[in-house]
Protein backbone atom coordinates (compact mmCIF):
# COMPACT_ATOMS: atom_id res chain seq x y z
CA UNK A 1 0.00 0.00 0.00
CA UNK A 2 1.23 3.49 -0.83
CA UNK A 3 1.49 5.81 2.12
CA UNK A 4 0.33 9.44 1.98
CA UNK A 5 3.90 10.59 2.65
CA UNK A 6 5.09 8.71 -0.44
CA UNK A 7 2.36 10.31 -2.55
CA UNK A 8 3.34 13.78 -1.31
CA UNK A 9 7.01 13.06 -1.99
CA UNK A 10 6.36 11.94 -5.57
CA UNK A 11 3.91 14.78 -6.25
CA UNK A 12 6.28 17.42 -4.88
CA UNK A 13 9.17 16.04 -6.92
CA UNK A 14 7.02 16.10 -10.07
CA UNK A 15 5.91 19.65 -9.26
CA UNK A 16 9.52 20.76 -8.87
CA UNK A 17 10.42 19.27 -12.26
CA UNK A 18 7.46 20.99 -13.95
CA UNK A 19 8.25 24.30 -12.24
CA UNK A 20 11.89 23.97 -13.29
CA UNK A 21 10.85 23.50 -16.92
CA UNK A 22 8.51 26.49 -16.68
CA UNK A 23 11.35 28.54 -15.15
CA UNK A 24 13.69 27.72 -18.04
CA UNK A 25 11.08 28.60 -20.67
CA UNK A 26 10.15 31.83 -18.90
CA UNK A 27 13.77 32.94 -18.54
CA UNK A 28 14.15 32.33 -22.26
CA UNK A 29 11.15 34.61 -22.89
CA UNK A 30 12.70 37.34 -20.70
CA UNK A 31 15.94 37.16 -22.68
CA UNK A 32 14.49 36.70 -26.17
CA UNK A 33 11.20 38.55 -25.78
CA UNK A 34 10.82 40.80 -28.81
CA UNK A 35 8.92 43.57 -27.00
CA UNK A 36 8.95 45.18 -23.59
CA UNK A 37 5.43 43.95 -22.67
CA UNK A 38 6.57 40.38 -23.40
CA UNK A 39 9.44 40.78 -20.98
CA UNK A 40 7.21 42.32 -18.32
CA UNK A 41 4.74 39.46 -18.63
CA UNK A 42 7.60 36.97 -18.36
CA UNK A 43 8.87 38.69 -15.20
CA UNK A 44 5.39 38.45 -13.72
CA UNK A 45 5.36 34.77 -14.62
CA UNK A 46 8.73 34.33 -12.92
CA UNK A 47 7.17 35.71 -9.74
CA UNK A 48 4.40 33.14 -9.98
CA UNK A 49 6.89 30.34 -10.58
CA UNK A 50 8.95 31.46 -7.57
CA UNK A 51 5.79 31.40 -5.44
CA UNK A 52 5.15 27.87 -6.69
CA UNK A 53 8.68 26.79 -5.79
CA UNK A 54 8.34 28.25 -2.31
CA UNK A 55 4.96 26.57 -1.79
CA UNK A 56 6.25 23.17 -2.90
CA UNK A 57 9.27 23.49 -0.62
CA UNK A 58 6.93 24.46 2.23
CA UNK A 59 4.87 21.32 1.68
CA UNK A 60 7.95 19.14 1.28
CA UNK A 61 9.69 20.40 4.44
CA UNK A 62 6.63 21.13 6.55
CA UNK A 63 8.01 24.55 7.47
CA UNK A 64 4.96 26.86 7.38
CA UNK A 65 6.92 30.13 7.43
CA UNK A 66 7.59 29.62 3.72
CA UNK A 67 3.87 30.16 3.01
CA UNK A 68 4.08 33.64 4.54
CA UNK A 69 7.09 34.37 2.37
CA UNK A 70 5.19 33.21 -0.73
CA UNK A 71 2.25 35.49 0.13
CA UNK A 72 4.59 38.44 0.62
CA UNK A 73 6.30 37.72 -2.69
CA UNK A 74 2.89 37.63 -4.38
CA UNK A 75 2.03 41.07 -3.05
CA UNK A 76 5.38 42.55 -4.06
CA UNK A 77 5.18 40.87 -7.48
CA UNK A 78 1.74 42.36 -8.07
CA UNK A 79 2.96 45.84 -7.19
CA UNK A 80 5.97 45.42 -9.48
CA UNK A 81 3.74 44.35 -12.35
CA UNK A 82 1.50 47.38 -11.86
CA UNK A 83 4.57 49.65 -11.79
CA UNK A 84 5.93 48.12 -14.99
CA UNK A 85 2.53 48.50 -16.67
CA UNK A 86 2.41 52.18 -15.72
CA UNK A 87 5.93 52.58 -17.11
CA UNK A 88 4.90 51.05 -20.43
CA UNK A 89 1.83 53.28 -20.62
CA UNK A 90 3.86 56.40 -19.84
CA UNK A 91 6.53 55.44 -22.34
CA UNK A 92 3.99 54.84 -25.09
CA UNK A 93 2.44 58.33 -24.79
CA UNK A 94 5.54 60.34 -25.61
CA UNK A 95 4.07 61.78 -28.80
CA UNK A 96 0.88 63.76 -28.48
CA UNK A 97 -1.98 62.60 -30.69
CA UNK A 98 -2.86 64.82 -33.64
CA UNK A 99 -5.60 67.34 -32.99
CA UNK A 100 -9.10 66.72 -34.31
CA UNK A 101 -8.92 69.68 -36.70
CA UNK A 102 -5.67 68.43 -38.24
CA UNK A 103 -7.11 64.94 -38.61
CA UNK A 104 -10.17 66.28 -40.48
CA UNK A 105 -8.08 68.34 -42.83
CA UNK A 106 -8.80 71.64 -41.11
CA UNK A 107 -6.20 73.94 -39.73
CA UNK A 108 -4.21 76.48 -41.67
CA UNK A 109 -5.16 76.23 -45.31
CA UNK A 110 -3.92 78.67 -47.91
CA UNK A 111 -6.47 80.68 -49.77
CA UNK A 112 -6.19 81.68 -53.38
CA UNK A 113 -4.62 84.99 -52.44
CA UNK A 114 -1.77 83.30 -50.51
CA UNK A 115 -3.05 84.35 -47.10
CA UNK A 116 -3.58 81.88 -44.32
CA UNK A 117 -6.68 81.64 -42.25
Amino acid sequence: MITPAAIVAVASSAALVILGLALILTVWRVVAGPTLPDRILALDMLTGIAIGFIAVIAVKTGFSLYIDIAISLGLVGFLATVAFARFVLARGNIKSPPSAAAAKGGGNKRRAGGKTR
